[in-house]
């Protein structure tokens, strides 16, 4: 079994939000996450998805984008993205999605001896414009992963992995701890996927090690469409 990652796909079937308007990287971007996914991706194998899935409002909108990963290999787990607004109620989401999509949302699931918590997670202290009301999600959303973590601690038994899912880069530009850094720390998480950022300007860190834990930036865009192999 092997261990993929991706993140903010931005799909519309309807055609109403075209990627391509943000630069030629997402000219014909679909079709080249579908092709290079094809040729890794067996149907034992994970891909893991850090959010902003879909544009669509509402759930019934996005299922039609959701077809497009339900028809790709493996068992697909994703997390709500800044952009997810379909994304309510976790109860409706996971009752429309199929058998190979799982939907975390502040708790986690164990596939063999991986264990796999997520959440949406915000920017950090020390982002551009960071402010108070910033601060109250940090810090709401902080506790939010506290419980993922705690369930993810349930779950685990000796010689298990801890993959942590968030949306947002769990770190400023210059890599200082967050509240977020300093939990992945605690409960002794290996690797953490994230997205959130794009284009020329986002100044990613692509993969890092930072006390022990390794993070992993899964933006499609920024890495050229293609699956990152995690494990």
């Amino acid at each position: 079994m092997k261990i993929y990652a991706i993140s903010d796909l931005h799909l519309s079937s309807t055609g109403d939000k075209p990627m391509d308007i943000f630069g030629e990287k997402w000219g014909g971007y679909l079709e080249k996450i579908e092709y290079d996914w094809n040729e890794k991706v067996s149907d034992d194998d994970i891909v893991l998805i850090s959010g902003d899935i879909s544009w669509a409002m509402k759930l019934e909108n996005a299922l039609t984008d959701i077809e497009f990963l339900t028809k790709l290999k493996g068992t697909k787990i994703i997390i709500r993205g800044n952009h997810d607004y379909w994304w309510q109620s976790i109860t409706r989401v996971r009752s429309a999605l199929p058998n190979n999509i799982i939907a975390l949302q502040n708790d986690a699931v164990k596939i063999g001896n991986y264990v796999f918590c997520g959440s949406r997670g915000w920017a950090v202290e020390g982002s551009p414009d960071f402010n108070e009301q910033d601060r109250k999600l940090y810090l709401r959303e902080a506790e939010r992963f506290t419980l993922a973590l705690k369930n993810a601690e349930k779950l685990l038994e000796e010689g298990d992995e801890l993959i942590a899912l968030i949306h947002y880069p769990p770190f400023n530009i210059r890599k200082e701890d967050s509240l977020f850094t300093n939990l992945f720390e605690k409960y002794k998480v290996s690797k953490v996927v994230y997205g959130h950022l794009h284009g020329k300007d986002a100044k990613p860190y692509f993969r890092i090690n930072k006390n022990g834990v390794e993070y992993i930036l899964a933006s499609c865009d920024l890495i050229d469409n293609k699956l990152v192999e995690v494990y």
